[in-house]
């Protein structure tokens, strides 16, 4: 994804681009009531293409109807069009929300920075609008993003995946304590792991195991840990990124965390959310990392250190667990290899995901390419499940 200090090229609209554009220009020029609808008003050679003099005309008349950071981009596009026309498909991505890589280069052709103040420096806001404004800057590291985002979010839908996540991991939290009469390190229990969701390798082959152990916990304090970095890091990304590329990233880092568990950890069981928790995580703070200077989140330094400790804890404690004496002998305590299935998982896929926001992934060759590595992954660990055991002669433990 290209950065606002890189030079870039001069975006190209062919005429045949910008006549199947222009339709749609048309039909969003009429949904929205903006700005007039007569192709003659803003086109009339029917070029595909409207003059910058023209549409900055067009502006000056209708752009107290516009939201005002959507006007300080078509403003900048105007700007930076040396050419002196606009490309009708650069002007529908904008009136239609869609955002494609060549209309961000349209905006940052020639180094041109937005005009007025910072989104932080707005004064009024009611407190969804400040909440709104308090997440671009926690996830976004470019002010015309952060400008975008809180002209274009209206809480519908609203961040439900993460809080349904949550809510479950609860409810079945509960059940268990209440069913095993014990709330701190259940997996101390000798029913703990006879439930249909905990992933155990004498049960492999039952399929939905490798995503319904996230569920199950060993204590509170395993679900207190990823229940705070579930909600602190994934509602905010959601809120920005929506629910189906956070969907893309959790399940993924908890298909990851079995399996990676099924392949290096053979005789172990596994539980817990920290498979999809610590992918959310790990991808939130390599971006940052990445786009250091330009996010401007308080304290950022801090709360990434706090977050670096909260996952150390968790993963120390895991691993604890893991070599602690087994509760029922023989078989093993709960591995801690998904934590770093989820890891791998946030630092490839989960970044390409979280980097690009104005962008469709099926446009990043990056995305697919990782997307390909995970989906080998997936197919050599199933194999590895299907013939490894017998092959290696590999003694389990019998399921409790």
């Amino acid at each position: 994804m290209s950065g606002g200090g890189r030079e870039l090229p001069p975006v190209n609209c062919s005429p045949a681009v910008a006549a199947n554009a222009e339709g749609d220009a048309i039909e969003v020029l009429e949904s929205a009531d903006i700005l007039p609808v007569a192709p003659e008003d803003y086109d009339p050679e029917s070029s595909g293409f409207i003059s910058t003099e023209r549409f900055r005309d067009l502006l000056a008349t209708h752009g107290s109807e516009l939201d005002p950071h959507k006007l300080e981009v078509l403003l900048a596009l105007a700007d930076n069009n040396a050419d002196g026309k606009i490309c009708y498909q650069d002007f529908v991505n904008l009136m239609s929300n869609k955002r494609s890589n060549s209309f961000r280069r349209a905006i940052l052709q020639g180094g041109r920075q937005l005009k007025g103040s910072a989104l932080r420096e707005e004064v009024g806001l009611g407190l969804s609008q400040r909440l709104v404004r308090h997440v671009a800057y926690e996830t976004l590291p470019r002010e015309v993003d952060r400008k975008w985002y809180f002209d274009s979010y209206t809480y519908c839908p609203p961040p439900w995946l993460i809080l349904f996540i949550t809510v479950a991991e609860v409810v079945v939290f509960m059940y268990y304590g209440f069913q095993l009469d014990r709330w701190v390190l259940q997996v101390s229990s000798p029913s703990y792991l006879k439930g249909p969701l905990p992933y155990h390798p004498q049960l492999r082959s039952q399929a939905w195991r490798y995503l319904s152990y996230a569920f199950m916990h060993t204590g509170i304090e395993h679900l207190s840990l990823n229940m705070a970095m579930q909600l602190l890091v994934g509602v905010p990304l959601e809120m920005v990124h929506g629910a189906l590329r956070i969907t893309l990233i959790y399940v993924c880092g908890v298909l990851a965390g079995s399996l990676a568990v099924s392949v290096t950890d053979m005789t172990a069981p596994v539980v817990g959310s920290s498979g999809g928790v610590y992918a959310l995580v790990s991808a939130h703070l390599a971006n940052v990392v990445m786009n250091w200077s330009g996010m401007k989140c308080q304290f950022k330094l801090f709360r990434m250190a706090m977050a670096l400790v909260c996952m150390s804890v968790e993963f120390g404690r895991a691993v604890w667990l893991r070599f602690y004496p087994q509760a029922f002998p023989p078989c093993p305590n709960p591995s801690f290899v998904a934590h770093l299935g989820g890891v791998a998982v946030g630092l490839t896929m989960g970044v390409v995901i979280l980097q690009n926001y104005e962008q469709r992934l099926q446009e990043q060759s990056l995305f697919w390419i990782f997307f390909c590595v995970y989906t080998l992954f997936v197919l050599c660990a199933v194999f590895w499940n299907v013939f490894a055991y017998s092959l290696l002669d590999v003694r389990l433990p019998p399921h409790p």
